[in-house]
């Protein structure tokens, strides 16, 4: 009886990543991690309290009405919101408060089911999102080189970041 060659067996990329991933020791990976948290709650602070002195509105604010701003439809579930905001229902509910009495964004129901919420865009809440984006912009990218000036590792990670996405721009 004849052999016929067998081929190489294949390699699943995915367990090949994670093998990779495993050679790293998990102090690097720690290490690691915590500069990007520090890093993140550094530019988060930078962003708060640039947008909060220039345009009198919060981090969250600014970034509920650019998801507002970009929907189609200039609304979204409230639900919505809250996922691409990152807060919980309440949080939600408060931030939509705020925007509302700034008059920045209204609530509005659903046509279709009454229990649907929407919060809706207004074209004050538009304009004061296009002028805080220049602050925003501005800001984040002095954070980011002002971060890659004291961290030369840092800095390295955030070259490949820029060039990953000078595409994006």
């Amino acid at each position: 009886m004849a052999r016929t060659a067998s081929a190489p067996p294949a390699t699943d990329s995915a367990a090949t990543d994670s093998a990779a991933a495993t050679d790293v020791p998990a102090a690097d990976v720690a290490a690691t991690w915590q500069r990007i948290l520090l890093l993140h709650s550094h530019v988060e602070g930078k962003l708060a309290t640039a947008l909060q002195r220039r345009h009198g509105i919060g981090l969250s604010e600014f970034r509920a009405l650019g998801h507002l701003a970009a929907s189609p439809t200039s609304e979204l579930r409230m639900q919505e919101l809250a996922d691409k905001v990152g807060l919980n229902q309440s949080s939600v509910t408060r931030l939509v408060a705020r925007l509302n009495a700034a008059d920045f964004a209204y609530r509005d129901l659903c046509p279709d089911d009454k229990r649907g919420v929407y919060t809706v865009i207004t074209e004050t809440g538009r304009a004061r999102h296009a002028e805080a984006s220049r602050t925003y912009e501005e800001t984040l990218r002095a954070a980011l080189k002002e971060a890659g000036q004291t961290d030369p590792q840092l800095a390295a990670a955030l070259t490949a970041l820029g060039a990953a996405t000078a595409g994006d721009a």
